[in-house]
């Protein structure tokens, strides 16, 4: 695997919940040595793919806003950044874009002005939060944030560089479909919506679609499934005890990782994950 770019440049463009920038040092240990075809189907920020910048790649994400962002980056860097210096760090402006998904004329903004939007809500809202309501719109508030970066140009061109040098396809379907073609020597590494720790900390409404239990038992079959295909699987969850007698079978570690992206700051905090994985560490 050849590192097109240096890694401190390529690197994830938004805020995310559960992403796994801080975790890379865990991570990184437990990545194959010997990739063929790299498959993530949550992609989320892509902290993981950028860390690893693998030539051949297949990613993917429920969110179509979120996928839409990752083509327009690959495909249309220099109009996306053009674009993005047209917004304000206003809260009367702020409410403006983010209501246009409530309008008729959401529907007329080409890829690159949505790709657009949607950066500059996640750099300018609360908590940079995506989150949607039962309409699919988005209803996080202004975060009154100083002096925001909605522009990190360069973070921009870095990962152009990568996806647009590389064979990086881009999907926005079902989990399942993404690894059909996945087979020996493949590594998938799974980032799903965690299983909630409490009845009040599940945040799933990334999407119209939550993730519950049992997608997380459809996502168990997948990793068996995998498995029998002679993959390397990466799966990272919430340490719960559903989880942990989900993947009981499967090598398990307990890592630390900070969560700062919550609605609630009771929810931000130290807290328990799992990396289940199918072969041996330090493979």
């Amino acid at each position: 695997m050849k590192k097109t770019v240096e890694i401190t440049q390529v690197q994830p463009f938004l805020k995310w919940a559960g992403g796994k920038r801080q975790l890379l040092p865990e991570i990184r240990k437990y990545i194959p040595t010997k990739i063929n075809t790299y498959y993530e189907p949550f992609i989320g920020a892509g902290a993981v793919l950028f860390d690893i910048q693998p030539e051949k790649a297949v990613i993917n994400d429920i969110n179509i806003e979120l996928v839409n962002v990752y083509q327009v980056i690959k495909s249309n860097a220099d109009e996306l950044i053009e674009d993005l210096k047209k917004h304000e760090n206003d809260k009367e402006y702020f409410y403006e874009i983010r209501n246009l998904d409530r309008t008729p004329a959401y529907m007329e903004l080409s890829p690159i002005e949505r790709a657009s939007r949607i950066i500059y809500l996640n750099k300018t809202c609360f908590n940079g939060l995506f989150r949607v309501n039962s309409k699919g719109q988005f209803n996080v508030p202004f975060g009154k944030y100083k002096n925001p970066q909605i522009v990190n140009e360069h973070v921009i061109r870095a990962v152009h560089s990568y996806l647009s040098t590389n064979d990086v396809q881009i999907l926005n379907t079902d989990f399942e479909k993404v690894v059909e073609g996945a087979k020996e020597g493949d590594f998938i590494y799974l980032d799903p919506p965690y299983d909630p720790v409490s009845s009040t900390s599940s945040f799933t409404s990334y999407s119209l679609d939550g993730f519950n239990r049992e997608d997380q038992q459809r996502l168990k079959n997948l990793f068996v499934e995998l498995d029998r295909r002679g993959c390397n699987v990466l799966l990272s969850n919430s340490a719960t005890d559903f989880i942990k007698e989900l993947y009981e079978d499967y090598h398990i570690e307990i890592v630390s990782a900070s969560r700062h992206i919550n609605a609630k700051a009771s929810g931000r905090g130290k807290i328990d994950e799992v990396l289940v994985m199918n072969y041996e560490p330090n493979r």
